[in-house]
């Protein structure tokens, strides 16, 4: 006699074992992070980053990049360095698209990048405004702090400096030969200045003088201190009141101005002395963000840090934004 099979369980038990398997799987897919909106702490970063940076951190880039990488050997970088006021321009003027804005002044941020572009700037290090010079410079047997506006306009002696336009140690340089001629009581100083450092002097960003410094086409250049270390370049320190390295002396940096190009034709940017503050930020184009958020916290970190400091540049430690409501979640903590 043939027994009669009973599907009535095993229906039940196919069906059991499909929903305990869909909410497994379930599981696992609610619980993957959304891409833009970070990383795991164990998952395995790879792929490539885009960074547009002032040329001044072109060193500290290259090490900061290399640290990164040795922790996340599958992260790729793409850096191209100019001036910041041009690389900010990069993506709001000619559309391109980068992961991380990196600028000498965070206030090109502000007013190039953002609300349209970018959402938020952290201000992550300073530096200070310095005479850079070599062994081959016309009187650097003579120059110092104390006449320093003197033999830069003699006769012969050529000084370099940056594209106030492109460059913000270029406006910066125009800034300290304002602060100068009221410190030193000197009428004309500026116009002085100027004379002796003519358009053909400058160049779109001040560390494409350094070749010119160090083949001597060049005697002098306006650099920021980092850069001369960097370099192994002699260097003029000059006063805490005209160098816009120390936020004592905010307000007497404040009553200089300059006027730069700015966003449309025919139109300027008034760039007001202040304390020399980098700034970053990830625009809203970064097709990384996820990335650049992971190099982003690594920057303002310990280990980002001391590799700022060790290439002559002092890091602000904890890092600042204006607006941390406007942050990523993960960066809220790391500012003031």
């Amino acid at each position: 006699m043939r027994q009669r099979v009973n599907w009535v369980p095993i229906v039940w038990i196919s069906a059991i074992v499909l929903a305990v398997l869909g909410l497994l799987l379930g599981g696992c897919t609610s619980a993957a992070p959304p891409r833009i909106g970070g990383t795991p702490a164990d998952a395995v970063l790879e792929g490539k980053i885009v960074v547009f940076h002032a040329g001044s951190l072109t060193v500290p880039m290259k090490a900061l990049a290399e640290a990164f990488q040795a922790q996340h050997p599958q992260v790729r970088f793409e850096t191209e360095a100019s001036g910041s006021n041009a690389a900010a321009r990069k993506i709001s003027e000619l559309g391109r698209g980068a992961d991380l804005v990196v600028a000498s002044d965070h206030t090109v941020i502000d007013k190039l990048l953002m609300p349209a572009f970018a959402d938020w700037n952290i201000q992550f290090a300073s530096n200070t405004m310095v005479i850079a010079y070599t062994d081959q410079s016309l009187y650097g047997g003579e120059v110092g702090s104390d006449n320093w506006f003197e033999v830069l306009t003699r006769e012969g002696v050529v000084v370099g400096r940056g594209d106030p336009d492109v460059d913000p140690c270029g406006y910066r340089t125009l800034l300290v030969w304002q602060l100068a001629e009221d410190y030193y009581n000197m009428p004309r100083l500026y116009n002085s200045l100027e004379a002796g450092s003519p358009p053909t002097n400058v160049r779109p960003k001040s560390e494409d003088l350094l070749a010119l410094l160090q083949s001597g086409d060049v005697d002098y250049a306006w650099e920021y201190r980092s850069v001369a270390v960097q370099h192994g370049l002699r260097f003029v320190e000059l006063p805490d009141e005209i160098n816009l390295s120390n936020i004592e002396h905010a307000d007497f940096y404040a009553q200089a101005t300059v006027e730069i190009a700015g966003e449309e034709p025919n139109t300027t940017l008034a760039m007001r002395g202040k304390p020399i503050v980098y700034g970053v930020t990830i625009p809203k184009v970064a097709s990384r963000a996820d990335l650049a958020l992971e190099f982003v916290k690594f920057l303002i970190g310990p280990e980002g840090q001391a590799i700022i400091k060790q290439h002559g540049q002092p890091p602000i430690v904890p890092a600042v934004a204006s607006d941390k409501a406007s942050l990523p979640r993960e960066l809220i903590s790391l500012v003031e």
